[in-house]
């Protein structure tokens, strides 16, 4: 038995794992990231697909790919030319490994942590170099100590204008 990459309609990755673990009884792994993102303003934890309309299912091609492939909402299964594409169980166990005690949930942590160097990226102090004082994983906005004209000024600023700097 191998594993496929199976291609679905928008939104239906984890309701067809579910029908073709319960249903069929084949193994499935849908895995998923969770990250903070700005949703209207607001900073939130947002748990979404990591490959958008795609999972992996492991199963005989021989025996269960016409079931796969005509299972409700399956657009097919990844292919090179006519024959499927396998793959290597050793992505399988990465992503896997990736994820750690949550199973299928990987979650994304902040790059930027205290005492990094950065630049700013946009706005009217692009260009400019700062070390970062203070973080927060929920928050969007970071303290930086901003060196200008011989005075050091602390600001808060949105993680999205800033890029480290090694």
């Amino acid at each position: 038995m191998n594993w496929y990459c199976i291609h679905t309609r928008p939104k239906k990755e984890q309701q067809i794992a579910a029908h073709l673990s319960d249903s069929i009884g084949l193994e499935t792994y849908y895995p998923r990231l969770r990250q903070y993102r700005t949703i209207r303003r607001v900073r939130k934890l947002v748990t979404s697909p990591l490959f958008p309309r795609y999972f992996f299912c492991r199963f005989d091609a021989a025996i269960n790919f016409r079931a796969v492939r005509y299972a409700p909402d399956v657009i097919d299964v990844v292919r090179t030319g006519a024959v499927p594409s396998i793959v290597d169980d050793s992505l399988i166990d990465e992503l896997r490994r990736w994820a750690g005690d949550a199973g299928d949930v990987i979650t994304m942590t902040s790059p930027l942590r205290a005492g990094d160097n950065v630049e700013i990226t946009s706005g009217p102090l692009r260009g400019l170099s700062a070390v970062i004082l203070r973080t927060s994983d929920d928050r969007d906005r970071v303290g930086i100590l901003l060196s200008l004209l011989n005075a050091d000024a602390q600001m808060s600023i949105s993680r999205s204008l800033l890029r480290r700097v090694e």
